[in-house]
């Protein structure tokens, strides 16, 4: 893939944001930065509020009141464009994997022929290579999440969000796609990724964002936070406790 190295990572910028759905409070943060170099994992347990956050950074939820900023000023199309997002369950087109590519990447006003060459580099780094002719539709678990990965990277943004893209996976199609976000993050792509895997937040990790409740209770450097959390309820959860 091409070298992508950004001189500095955008900062992500919460404030007074809250959501409120039937009189119940769903997200309900002040202040939260993201300004370090990353990868940024969000842990907690169900219900936390962790997707609900990762989707509102990405501007596809608007929250009730507040406002999300990158870079300072209010998050607006400009910013979304140099975003990208992989859910918990790979959309893709009912196409080949090599078209599946290709469509991201007419969109960037590409030739055929630098399409092409760029496809099979993707297709390299998630290691799907001789699979571009297949349907994307019959790949395994594991292949159709780096497939999404790689879609999501064709774009090229400065941040890529993942929600729990490893969660129905085994622990080697895991590593695959460990290793994936892991260059992706050497190369200058910010990571903001919801994990219920406390190993895998341990694996991957800069800094972490614990939640409860709607509400972070923990933010900081990933060692001090996993090691020696501050808060009881990031406490409770890093030792397998029951969290509500």
């Amino acid at each position: 893939m091409r070298d992508l190295v950004c001189d500095m990572a955008s900062s992500l910028t919460v404030r007074d944001v809250k959501i409120t759905r039937k009189g119940k409070v769903l997200l309900d943060v002040a202040h939260l930065s993201l300004d370090g170099p990353g990868p940024t994992l969000i842990l907690g347990p169900n219900g936390a509020g962790k997707s609900l956050l990762l989707r509102c950074l990405h501007g596809l939820i608007a929250p009730d009141r507040g406002r999300i900023e990158q870079d300072g000023v209010p998050l607006s199309g400009a910013h979304k464009s140099r975003q990208a997002m992989v859910f918990q369950q790979p959309v893709l087109l009912r196409r080949s994997v090599a078209a599946n590519l290709d469509f991201v990447l007419k969109r960037q006003g590409l030739s055929w022929g630098q399409r092409k060459a760029r496809i099979e580099d993707l297709l390299t780094e998630g290691g799907l290579d001789g699979k571009g002719r297949q349907s994307a539709r019959s790949l395994s678990g594991g292949e159709a999440q780096r497939l999404a990965i790689l879609r999501a990277l064709a774009l090229e943004p400065e941040t890529l969000f993942l929600d729990e893209p490893t969660s129905a996976l085994d622990p080697s199609a895991t590593q695959m796609i460990e290793r994936m976000i892991q260059r992706a993050s050497r190369r200058g792509v910010r990571i903001v990724m919801v994990t219920h895997d406390i190993g895998q937040a341990r694996r991957l990790a800069a800094d972490v964002v614990m939640m409860q409740g709607g509400h972070v209770v923990e933010l900081g450097v990933a060692r001090q936070v996993l090691d020696a959390p501050q808060s009881d309820a990031a406490r409770r959860y890093l030792a397998g406790g029951l969290v509500t």
